[in-house]
């Protein structure tokens, strides 16, 4: 049985991994304290990565019961990835349209690292997106 999927989202050069793609954005949002706050000057912003293949993030599991009731669908959370590289918050973005597809996503992502956003060379919380794709001809 195969897991269900996470899709890649930009069309960056991959970076070394030992399972599917896994999508991230092509910038982040770094946590300066201020609403609407600029990075410092000279202080570019790169994204949290979580396809990095030492990270080693599981797909998440099907549901059994959405896999016998058909259900397929794909979930785009939003992670708020602390300065250590893990996960502060996930939040659900767009829904699956079915609870259980859209709970997998999160219970797993939660519990994924994360190379953290950088200014510069300092690591800095940041904001993710992450999608899973949910597809039953891909779950065996």
């Amino acid at each position: 049985m195969t897991p269900p999927s996470v899709e890649p989202v930009n069309h960056a050069p991959p970076a070394a991994s030992t399972r599917s793609p896994v999508e991230h954005t092509a910038g982040a949002v770094a946590d300066t304290g201020a609403p609407n706050a600029r990075p410092a000057q000279g202080g570019t912003v790169s994204a949290a990565r979580y396809d990095l293949a030492g990270l080693n993030n599981p797909a998440p599991a099907y549901p059994a019961s959405s896999r016998r009731l058909g259900e397929e669908g794909r979930v785009l959370l939003r992670v708020r990835v602390d300065r250590d590289g893990r996960a502060e918050s996930v939040e659900i973005d767009t829904s699956s349209g079915f609870a259980r597809l859209d709970e997998a996503a999160v219970t797993t992502v939660r519990q994924w690292r994360f190379a953290p956003a950088r200014q510069g060379d300092v690591p800095v919380a940041a904001w993710a997106r992450v999608p899973i794709r949910f597809r039953l001809d891909e779950a065996g």
